[in-house]
């Protein structure tokens, strides 16, 4: 019988930790405004259901790609789904940065969101009530699932394949899930305290310079695993990442250069988001 032992993977953790954070941040806003605009029971509610069912999305979905999926298919694929998913994310940092599009502003959507649902009559009672449940729910499972995405992704594209046998890869493989969850909920325990806390739009927190780090790191990650899946034997290991990184920042920093509008860039209107 073989003890599997958890080590932490640190990579796929904190990986899992910056980018649940900003999508938690996102979340966040919505159930403040349900919570302190209708109630705090229908605000919680929706946000509890919705998490409950990610928690089921990331069990079920997260045990079948490590059955029935080729760790060398899977890596390719979580490689190139990362470098789009992190191209989105750098466009709209780089766009922002450079003056062509308004800076994203979670206090101007708040505001805007508040507006919209006392505009509805909404009531702030102790009752249960639909439209808020509804509301947070919704707001808490779009942004989920892509912690969700997040969490299986970083899990099992880890140090499964380093391994000299077919039980080390799994016991890796396992230690790198488990540590990109335990980087998610940490992500969302510091941010809900956070809003426990203030009771506001976490608006001092630099979303946008966030948002860019994560979509480096979505991309770097995403074209070593994807080269790894093709077969690319990368010189230095796990080091070349640094040159990778590099790379991007430097690319970035050229593109936003030369994209650069006169003029600061502006906050972002309230109707604005993403």
């Amino acid at each position: 019988m073989h003890v599997i032992l958890f080590a932490p993977d640190w990579v796929a953790g904190s990986a899992s930790f910056l980018a649940s954070a900003v999508e938690f941040v996102e979340a966040l806003t919505i159930v403040l405004v349900v919570g302190l605009t209708i109630n705090w029971r229908s605000s919680l509610l929706g946000a509890a259901l919705a998490a409950g069912a990610l928690a089921i999305i990331v069990a079920v979905f997260g045990v079948s790609l490590v059955k029935f999926v080729p760790i060398e298919v899977l890596r390719l694929i979580v490689g190139v789904i990362l470098v789009m998913f992190g191209l989105k994310w750098l466009k709209k940092a780089l766009l922002r940065y450079s003056g062509r599009k308004a800076l994203h502003d979670e206090e101007a959507i708040y505001e805007e969101e508040q507006a919209a649902l006392r505009a509805r009559g909404e009531l702030n009672t102790q009752k249960i009530d639909t439209f808020g449940v509804v509301t947070s729910f919704k707001s808490v499972l779009l942004e989920g699932l892509e912690v969700a995405f997040i969490v299986i992704t970083f899990g099992l594209a880890g140090n499964g394949p380093l391994a000299k046998t077919s039980h080390a890869a799994q016991v890796a493989q396992a230690n790198s899930l488990i540590s990109a969850v335990i980087g998610a909920v940490l992500a969302g325990a510091l941010v809900i305290s956070a809003g426990a806390l203030v009771r506001a739009p976490l608006a001092r927190v630099p979303e946008n310079t966030l948002k860019f780090i994560v979509g480096i790191m979505l991309t770097s990650f995403g074209t070593f695993w994807g080269g790894e899946g093709l077969g690319i034997n990368w010189p230095l290991s796990d080091l070349i990442l640094l040159p990778i990184i590099a790379v991007y920042l430097v690319t970035s920093f050229v593109t936003v250069q030369m994209l650069r509008v006169p003029g600061k860039p502006q906050a972002a209107k309230p109707a604005a988001q993403g």
